[in-house]
């Protein structure tokens, strides 16, 4: 746990996610990432100088996954829990029958969670999003949109008066990996028919097959992008 809250304190404190008072939301999709996010921050919680409320909002898709062991971490943690049904899964794959879902589920279910933090007052959105997916990210981007572009670590949207943070960028996927089965974390298996077959996916394998060309190659990379970020290039856009 401690070494998990290194890495969360660290991008928390680095790119000013949280202030006084915050009311902060975790996505939680029911995967290893979102759950090691959500008992992060519930550790911090405890002792971070600027106390802040905490609540998780899980989004039912529609595909038949069972949240409760989520619930049951979520009283365990002691934060408020929030399971708000979609129609996702009916509207992509029954009724506009789509052959490239992501993007459109992407932001339907971006929508949906927003809506669900404004609904518990809350204006701060945590995602567990980690450093390996600023790198898939990126290589996604250059390779399909010919960009160089990345998420931020913090990002402001305006219309709905939302903050979005991803409190876990430096923290690499293989550690997340290791917290999880440790922690023995109540991972619900993600019943999408397009989960692992993904264009991100893709870009994961391209940045491993290079990392194993060139050992320290991810490190090189995510150094460039904080540096393009400082220098103002735009690779983390504000």
């Amino acid at each position: 746990m401690q070494k998990l809250l290194s890495y969360i304190r660290r991008g928390v404190d680095d790119y000013k996610m949280i202030e006084e008072n915050d009311h902060i939301t975790v996505g939680v999709s029911g995967g290893k990432d979102s759950l090691a996010l959500l008992c992060g921050l519930a550790r911090l919680r405890m002792f971070y100088p600027k106390p802040f409320k905490l609540s998780a909002v899980t989004l039912d898709m529609g595909f038949g996954m069972d949240f409760t062991p989520v619930s049951d971490l979520c009283k365990e943690l002691e934060v408020e829990y929030v399971l708000k049904k979609t129609d996702i899964a009916e509207i992509l794959f029954d009724i506009r029958k789509e052959s490239n879902p992501c993007s459109l589920c992407a932001k339907m279910r971006r929508g949906a969670l927003h809506d669900a933090a404004l609904e518990l007052g809350s204006h701060k959105v945590a995602l567990g999003h980690h450093n390996d997916d600023a790198l898939d990210t990126f290589m996604l981007s250059l390779v399909y949109e010919g960009r160089v572009n990345c998420f931020s670590p913090v990002t402001y949207l305006d219309r709905k008066d939302i903050t979005l943070i991803r409190p876990m960028i430096y923290a690499p996927e293989n550690f997340v990996i290791g917290f999880a089965k440790k922690y023995e974390l109540p991972i619900v298996k993600n019943r999408c028919p397009e989960d692992k077959r993904t264009k991100r996916e893709y870009a994961k394998n391209l940045i491993k097959q290079l990392e194993k060309e060139n050992p320290g190659f991810k490190t090189r990379l995510f150094t460039a992008i904080e540096g393009s970020h400082a220098g103002n290039f735009g690779i983390f856009p504000e």
